[in-house]
């Protein structure tokens, strides 16, 4: 009996050396063994955490899913510099002493990184604020492109010819930008076009608003319409105004509308006359 007992506080001996040894010693805090369980089990546990928040935040059907992903990317982000703190501390890390010694660094480095920190916030004032989405079709600096991911320093954007940007966050807060699906509303775009001055005026604008009508994705309610919009130096111009819902794609709309005026005219014998010019021989 005695032996056993022995033998249990032997173990006993043996797993508290395995806990208690030193792996590594930075700035005179040893890293242990037990430390580096203990962070690991807490890291497993917040992972499975994230996991149930996230199951749950795409759970409540009253949020759409940009702002259930908005949400959820907070809520991550925030949890990330807990997690960060308090896994210095099962360290061994002092915060107090960290913060204090990092103050003059981060005094220093403020001017040099401060396009790095207006990203950050940036970011927390687009998932806060909600105007931009994932999901959306924005134009910012002439790039048009919809939304695929948004993170606390850069958004992702896909654009018309297929291609990821990476955007800084300032871009989309400093800048004038269009969000062509703020609301579920569709948008309202133009076509323009010049015929020639003998042509009927009445009978231009009929086909103009048949051809938008006929086109896949132009919406007919609302109903399309025509402007003549002014007298050109060579042409009458007019331009036929049209709504659609996919905006991201509305430039194939714009470009097989203008096939079918094209086609449309010239079975009416309208005419779309181009710049000529007249050169005059001196001599003469």
């Amino acid at each position: 009996m005695d032996e056993v007992i022995d033998n249990d506080i032997f173990k006993d001996a043996g797993i508290r050396h395995f806990l208690d040894y030193t792996l590594i010693t930075i700035s005179n805090i040893p890293i242990k063994v037990s430390s580096v369980i203990t962070l690991i089990i807490f890291l497993i546990l917040i992972m499975l955490l994230l996991k149930f928040i996230k199951r749950s935040i795409y759970k409540v059907k009253s949020f759409d899913k940009a702002k259930q992903y908005s949400i959820y990317m907070l809520v991550k982000y925030v949890m990330l510099v807990v997690v960060i703190m308090l896994s210095l501390q099962i360290l061994g890390f002092s915060l107090s002493v960290l913060l204090a010694g990092s103050a003059a660094l981060l005094v220093g480095l403020g001017l040099g990184i401060q396009n790095l920190f207006s990203d950050y916030i940036s970011g927390v004032i687009i998932l806060i604020d909600n105007t931009v989405k994932v999901g959306d079709v924005i134009e910012v600096n002439s790039i048009v492109g919809t939304v695929q991911e948004i993170h606390l320093r850069t958004t992702t954007v896909l654009t018309r010819d297929d291609k990821y940007i990476i955007l800084p966050n300032t871009i989309l807060t400093r800048n004038e930008l269009i969000n062509w699906t703020l609301n579920i509303l569709a948008s309202r775009f133009e076509v323009s076009v010049g015929v020639d001055y003998s042509s009927d005026v009445d009978l231009v604008m009929q086909l103009l608003k048949e051809a938008a009508l006929k086109e896949p994705g132009v919406l007919s309610n609302p109903e399309p319409f025509v402007r003549f919009t002014d007298f050109g130096d060579s042409s009458l111009n007019f331009s036929v105004y049209f709504w659609v819902e996919d905006v991201f794609r509305v430039e194939n709309a714009k470009s097989e509308l203008r096939v079918r005026i094209f086609k449309m005219f010239a079975q009416n014998n309208i005419t779309i006359p181009f710049p000529q010019r007249v050169i005059h021989n001196g001599d003469s």
